[in-house]
């Protein structure tokens, strides 16, 4: 097993909340100036900034994991993570048709910018991404299995938009192995408080939306081999 740093929570100009200079490009050159070996972006219930965020990925040598920051029906955020970019377009299209019709509203919420893999910004999403889904917290491992990706629930130990803070319980048919913290010292508290999480992996990423935000080299993991599904059979810990 090789260690690899990784951050596997950050947002492109498309989140409504993310900086415009967020730009597919902007974060892998980021990500290789603080030593990143493995990276995701992980927009609101989009992948569709994953294309320009491989031809970036390519060309700056870090391996690129392609994912979303689903909102479920329950407002629980959940990291939906792929190795392959055909999975990820594949679910985004299942998800965009889940969302909610409303506008965006760019001077309250922010822009929800495109950008090709040139990356040029080539348009934006119209209907705002940041609503929640009709999709069930209870349906998602199932549904990614489709896909073959990998549900890790975000930031549990947030007080908002958390498995935690919103159900309040881990339900307990949940079949995700691998959960996301905010900070590594609460590991043991919520082991104590959730019995559940004793048999997980516990990650930490920055959840970035701005470019100073994103991690530097201080994570790791430790995949079989330096490649997409080595990296997505580590995080489903089976």
């Amino acid at each position: 097993m090789m260690p690899l740093s990784y951050d596997l929570h950050i947002h492109s100009c498309l989140s409504p909340c993310g900086d415009d200079d967020m730009t597919p490009s902007n974060i892998v050159g980021m990500a290789k100036i603080l030593g990143l070996d493995v990276v995701a972006i992980t927009d609101h219930n989009s992948c569709k900034n994953c294309p320009s965020f491989a031809a970036a990925a390519h060309e700056y040598g870090i391996l690129p994991i392609f994912g979303m920051e689903l909102t479920t029906s329950e407002e629980v955020h959940v990291l939906c993570l792929f190795d392959n970019l055909e999975a990820a377009l594949e679910y985004d299209k299942y998800v965009f048709d889940r969302i909610p019709d409303i506008p965006n509203n760019t001077e309250y919420f922010g822009n929800q910018l495109l950008y090709d893999t040139n990356d040029k910004n080539c348009g934006y999403v119209e209907k705002l991404l940041i609503s929640a889904t009709d999709i069930s917290f209870d349906d998602v491992y199932d549904l990614l299995e489709k896909y073959d990706g990998v549900m890790i629930p975000a930031h549990i130990n947030k007080p908002t938009t958390s498995l935690i803070s919103n159900l309040g319980f881990i339900p307990p048919d949940s079949k995700f192995k691998t959960v996301e913290i905010q900070a590594k010292d609460d590991k043991g508290e919520l082991i104590k408080a959730f019995p559940y999480l004793n048999d997980c992996r516990f990650i930490k990423d920055s959840d970035a939306h701005a470019l100073h935000i994103i991690n530097e080299a201080i994570n790791f993991m430790h995949p079989e081999e330096c490649d997409a599904k080595s990296i997505l059979k580590y995080l489903k810990n089976t």
